[in-house]
């Protein structure tokens, strides 16, 4: 399918920056070419013990950044995706924060897991080196978080996310400016602890090249660049270094204890000067602890894989009627985990797609509302693995933690809320998990909720005994006409049909009936 050229900007809402990215899609390649960047240092991330609050003052100053890359993106009219990482998603006041951005810049903000965003990372990494036939280590030291993750093309043998980023230990050992040999050993020491279960995850998965991004590693390659008297006006993008350059490179900034001192080190950026030694360590220790011998820098990190996700999600070539591979696998992964009725939950799923297409006309939704009808009915069930009593709670609980790579943070939050609701309560805003929501997603919550009740009540017996269903909807009333299979009975379908429908009928004001055909 072909589509028409168009820009897209992506945002990243880092720890330690907001980064702007806009770019053109090119057409028919699902590939895209950078038409702007801009980048401004807020520290989103300072202000805070280990970052559980977001301060006024860090908020101000990311929405005045904000504001000013909404205007650059209207100036190249493109739509923007705007993704938050560890200050954001850690943040007890997060929700503030993210009304905040609505209501004063117009702007949704996304947070992603550390999964999530790994994944997003590693997608802008393989449009920007040559490793995708290769297995590779990705590292990304960020201010908040650092990401790793082992893959070979397009899958993820290994992802995980650590508390352990430039500002955070910062924060945690340097807060007082100067350095000492005391501070510098106890952060080694916290790093080295914290890597201990990526150092044995690496020793299982055997990788050929080493690939990092962001800001710490990218400072670093640039001293090192300087130090070899290369040119420093070209791009840094597969720059490779070794491990005695990095050490070397290290240890000279180690060695200047004051920030004011440190802005002399030929190549380092004079913004970084205060949180360079902590991300210095880490780099250092990553090194160490995982045994790599040279690195390769990317220039494409999370936002470039932002507008490749983007591109992917609305213009894939070939449109399936159902979950993308990726979410598919992951949604699959966890039902199967967790022990699931797979038949019952592929026929809720089946019934409950064949309503929301039938029914477009009432609720008005798209494609990625079809994706979270979906996945909620085929995990809606996933809470029997703790309990029978009250499982649609377990439900919500174990979609809303579980580390489903290819959603989001509040899409996930959606999901669990619709799996949710497939029986007893209808969504209340005194129930904590429907509150979290914003008003238009919990109108999305209580419309698919009720289609997904009444799917699931047309397999009451889990029998799968209803082979299609018809919907034809009129003004003020929904008919629904089944379709048996085998002749075989279906009163208890119907009775199932008919108790859980209220949601339905509230929600649209229109009565649902049920009829039957051979």
């Amino acid at each position: 399918m072909k589509y028409r050229k168009k820009n897209l900007a992506a945002i990243d809402v880092g720890t330690n920056s907001i980064h702007l990215v806009i770019a053109e899609v090119i057409p028919d390649s699902g590939r895209f070419k950078v038409l702007d960047r801009e980048k401004e240092m807020v520290r989103l991330g300072s202000g805070s013990t280990d970052m559980k609050y977001l301060s006024e003052g860090a908020m101000d100053r990311a929405l005045q950044a904000l504001h000013r890359f909404k205007i650059i993106a209207a100036s190249h009219h493109a739509p923007i995706r705007a993704v938050a990482t560890s200050a954001v998603r850690e943040a007890l006041n997060q929700d503030e924060f993210i009304r905040r951005v609505k209501s004063e810049t117009g702007i949704n903000l996304e947070i992603a897991s550390g999964f999530e965003e790994a994944r997003l990372i590693h997608l802008g990494v393989l449009q920007a080196l040559p490793v995708f036939k290769k297995t590779h280590l990705m590292v990304d030291i960020g201010g908040g978080s650092t990401e790793f993750l082992i893959g070979h093309q397009r899958r993820i043998l290994y992802s995980n996310s650590l508390k352990i980023g430039a500002v955070r230990l910062t924060q945690r050992f340097f807060d007082g400016q100067k350095t000492s040999s005391k501070s510098i050993r106890e952060c080694e020491k916290y790093v080295r602890g914290m890597l201990s279960p990526i150092r044995r995850s690496v020793k299982r998965e055997h990788y050929e090249v080493a690939v990092g991004t962001s800001g710490t590693i990218m400072n670093i390659a640039g001293i090192i660049r300087r130090r070899r008297e290369e040119d420093e006006e070209s791009s840094l993008n597969n720059f490779t270094f070794s491990r005695d350059e990095m050490l070397e490179t290290v240890e000279t900034i180690l060695e200047v204890k004051r920030p004011e001192d440190r802005v002399k080190i030929d190549g380092l950026d004079p913004a970084r000067a205060d949180i360079i030694v902590a991300g210095a360590i880490i780099l250092e220790q990553i090194f160490k602890e995982l045994g790599v011998r040279k690195m390769t820098v990317s220039e494409f990190a999370l936002r470039e894989g932002i507008i490749l996700d983007t591109i992917e999600k609305l213009h894939r070539k070939k449109r399936s009627n159902h979950l993308d591979d990726l979410r598919y696998s992951n949604v699959r992964h966890l039902a199967e985990s967790l022990h699931f009725e797979k038949a019952h939950s592929q026929q809720v799923a089946k019934l409950a797609l064949r309503m929301f297409d039938q029914t477009s006309t009432m609720h008005r939704l798209g494609l990625p509302e079809r994706e979270y009808l979906e996945a909620a009915a085929l995990l809606h069930e996933i809470g029997l693995f703790v309990s029978h009593a009250q499982h649609h709670r377990h439900s919500y609980y174990l979609i809303r933690n579980a580390e489903l790579l290819g959603f989001t943070e509040n899409e996930k939050e959606i999901i669990s809320n619709i799996a949710r609701y497939h029986r007893k309560s209808h969504p209340k805003i005194k129930h904590e998990g429907f509150r979290k929501l914003g008003p238009e997603d919990q109108k999305i919550v209580c419309k698919l909720a009720s289609i997904l009740r009444i799917a699931d009540g047309l397999d009451r017996t889990h029998s799968s005994v209803i082979k299609d269903l018809r919907c034809r909807v009129s003004r003020k009333k929904v008919s629904i006409t089944l379709q048996r299979r085998d002749s075989l009975p279906i009163e208890l379908e119907l009775w199932g049909a008919d108790r859980k429908k209220q949601l339905f009928e509230e929600t649209f004001r229109a009565s649902v009936r049920f009829a039957t055909r051979s």
